[in-house]
């Protein structure tokens, strides 16, 4: 029996995706998540944010730097991964990142789409309701995209 790797996470960027170019052309993309939570104690809300390390390979990473900014709310499935490096001392460390392998874009439609909004003359403009924008590693874009990949 094989065993199940699955991540849902819901959050806010920490910082701009940083990409990176490795050989064969093989794009990275990788920033923070920021993830909060809110529980009483004492009669208090206390908040609590946990951070995860997103990275997002080739195609997705693509549309990743694209469209993904510090900030921005996305929706992520992936899975988790934990690989080991050495130190600038050569100390083994490890570090559990999460491997995206779909995201979509939550909030609305301007908010990414650099800040302008489309309309049609036959649809009222409808710019301030939830247009999520589906992506993933197998086809780097989602339905009802208009990206050419």
């Amino acid at each position: 029996m094989s065993g199940i790797n699955k991540v849902i996470l819901v959050g806010h960027l920490g910082k701009d995706p940083e990409v990176r170019h490795l050989e064969g052309n093989v794009t990275v993309a990788s920033f923070p998540l920021a993830t909060s939570e809110t529980y009483n104690k004492d009669g208090r809300k206390i908040e609590q944010t946990e951070w995860h390390n997103i990275v997002m390979w080739r195609g997705l990473a693509d549309v990743a730097s694209k469209y993904l900014q510090k900030g921005k709310l996305v929706y992520i499935e992936g899975k988790l991964r934990t690989r080991s490096f050495e130190d600038k001392e050569g100390h083994k460390k490890y570090t559990t990142e999460i491997v995206a392998e779909n995201f979509t874009m939550l909030g609305r439609k301007s908010d990414f789409e650099n800040g302008h909004s489309e309309t049609n003359a036959a649809t009222p403009a409808k710019t301030e309701e939830e247009q999520p924008m589906n992506y993933s590693q197998t086809t780097g874009a989602g339905a009802g995209d208009d990206l050419p990949f």
